[in-house]
C-alpha cells in the first residue's frame, strides 16, 4: 500500500522516487497524484518526506487538486536554461531537473525512476543529469520494483474503486448478453433486426459505446473471440467474424476508470443457442477448477502453489498442462491469475516462475482465471473473476455475475 512506501524504500536502499510523464494513463503518476489532466509533470518523493509535484503553468489548477505540495516549472524557465546550455535542449531539461533537486535539497543518492515518456529523450536527459549531479544514480528495477510491491496490496479506497469498475463491467456484460439473446438466428448465424449478420466488430462497437456512457475507458481493447480464436487465449477476435450458434465465445473485458485509473478484469464463455456436448464437458471442468481454487485460497500462501494445484486438478481430468507438458498449446496453457489495479497486469503473479516471491497478502486484488483451449477443435473456455483478499483473511469476488454457458437466442 502507499503507506508502505517509505519502509519499502528503506528496505531497498532507495533514497528517492522520481515519476515523470503525463497524469493520465500513467500508473505510477496516478498512484501518487490521482487521475488529473496534466500533460507533463514530475513527482519527486524523498524517503521519509511527502511527495512534491512539479507541473506546467497552465495546469496549476489540476496540480493543486492533487493535494500535494506543488512547484511550477515556470520557476526554471526552459528558454533561459536552453540559452545557458548553448541551445542544447536535452541539457537544458537536465539542468531543470538539477534545479528541481537543489530546490528539494537532494544532493544525490539512489533514485527509483518511473513513469511514461518518450524513451529516447528520457535516456538522453537522465544521462545528462547524472553528469550534472555525480552523486545521483538510478536504481535498476524490473517488475519487482518497490512501487509494484506497494501496489500489490490495496487500501479500502482503492478496493472500492476497483469494485465500482466491477459493477460497470458486469453491467456492460449484462447488456451484451441481453442484446445477443434478443437477436434471431438464421441458418446458424445471428442476424439483426434488418436481417444483416451480426459480427464481432459490431458487438465491440456497442461495448465501447456503453463503457463510455458509464464513464469508463477501454484502452487495452476487448477480447470477444469465437470458434478457433476462442482457443487462442489472447486472440481479441476478428471484427469480420460472424456470430454463429453452438460455438464458444470467450468474452474477456478489462476496462478502467476514465483517465487511466483502476481496472477490472472479467471473463465469461458463452455459446449462442446451444452448446455441444464436448464444450459442456470442457466448461464443466473449468468451472469445477475455478470453484476448487476459490475455496483453496489462504492468506500467506505462495501464489505459485495455486498454479501447481490448478495444473494438478486439470491433469486429474486428463487435460494437458504446462506442469508436465511444457510448451503445450492445448489444455491449460497459462497462469492462474495476476494482480489488478492501476495496471491491468501487476503483482501478485500466480505462476510457478514467481512462486518464491509473491504470496497472497491481505489487501491483494487479483484474478482467478482457469481455462482450457483446443485450437484444432475450434473451442476454448475461460472463466475469470477479480478477487479481493480482505483484511479478515476472507476472499470476495468484487462483482458477481452468473456463470451460464448458453445464451438463448430466437430461433436458436
Amino acid at each position: 500500500m502507499k503507506t508502505d512506501l517509505d519502509a519499502l524504500m528503506a528496505s531497498k536502499s532507495v533514497d528517492a522516487i522520481l515519476v515523470t510523464g503525463p497524469a493520465q494513463h500513467n500508473p505510477a503518476m496516478v498512484y501518487l497524484t490521482g487521475v488529473g489532466h496534466m500533460t507533463e509533470a514530475d513527482v519527486f518523493k524523498k524517503r521519509g518526506e511527502p511527495a512534491v509535484l512539479f507541473h506546467q503553468p497552465m495546469e496549476r489548477g489540476e496540480a493543486a487538486a492533487t493535494g500535494l505540495q506543488t512547484i511550477n516549472y515556470s520557476k526554471y524557465p526552459l528558454t533561459e536554461l536552453t540559452e545557458q546550455a548553448g541551445g542544447d535542449r536535452v541539457r537544458a531539461l537536465a539542468m531543470r531537473y538539477q534545479r528541481m533537486l537543489e530546490e528539494l535539497a537532494f544532493e544525490g543518492g539512489a533514485v527509483a525512476l518511473y513513469g511514461k515518456t518518450e524513451i529516447g529523450q528520457a535516456l538522453a536527459v537522465f544521462d545528462a543529469l547524472r553528469e550534472l549531479v555525480p552523486r545521483l544514480h538510478f536504481v535498476p528495477e524490473a517488475d519487482d520494483s518497490l512501487l509494484m510491491e506497494a501496489m500489490a496490496t490495496k487500501d479500502a479506497s482503492e478496493v472500492e474503486r476497483v469494485r465500482r469498475m466491477g459493477a460497470i463491467t458486469t453491467c456492460i456484460v449484462g447488456r451484451v448478453a441481453d442484446f445477443l439473446s434478443g437477436q434471431r438466428a438464421k441458418d446458424g448465424v445471428l442476424i439483426n433486426s434488418t436481417g444483416e449478420p451480426l459480427t464481432i466488430g459490431a458487438i465491440k462497437s456497442r461495448i465501447n459505446l456503453w463503457l463510455a456512457e458509464c464513464g469508463a475507458e477501454n484502452p487495452e481493447g476487448t477480447i470477444f473471440a469465437i470458434g478457433k480464436d476462442s482457443a487462442l487465449p489472447h486472440s481479441s477476435g476478428k471484427a469480420s467474424d460472424l456470430l454463429r450458434t453452438g460455438q464458444t465465445i470467450v468474452f474477456d473485458i478489462f476496462p478502467c476508470e476514465q483517465g487511466g485509473g483502476y481496472y477490472y478484469d472479467f471473463t465469461r464463455t458463452w455459446c449462442l443457442g446451444y452448446a455441444p456436448d464436448e464444450v459442456i464437458q470442457i466448461y464443466t471442468d473449468v468451472y469445477e477448477v475455478f470453484q476448487k481454487m476459490l475455496a483453496a485460497y489462504a492468506v500467506g500462501r505462495a501464489c505459485g502453489e495455486y498454479q501447481n494445484l490448478a495444473c494438478e486438478l486439470f491433469e486429474s481430468k486428463g487435460r494437458p498442462t504446462g506442469l508436465h507438458t511444457p510448451g503445450t498449446e492445448e489444455g491449460y496453457v497459462h497462469g492462474l491469475g495476476h494482480g489488478v489495479g492501476l495496471n491491468i497486469h501487476e503483482r501478485p503473479w500466480f505462476s510457478t516462475a514467481r512462486a518464491s516471491k509473491d504470496v497472497i497478502s491481505p489487501g491483494a486484488v487479483f484474478t482467478l482465471e482457469p481455462g482450457l483451449y483446443y485450437p484444432e477443435r475450434g473451442m476454448g473456455v475461460r472463466i475469470e473473476d477479480t478477487i479481493w483478499a480482505n483484511p479478515q483473511g476472507g476472499f470476495e469476488i468484487l462483482a458477481e455475475y452468473p456463470y451460464d454457458l448458453v445464451l438463448p437466442v430466437k430461433g436458436g
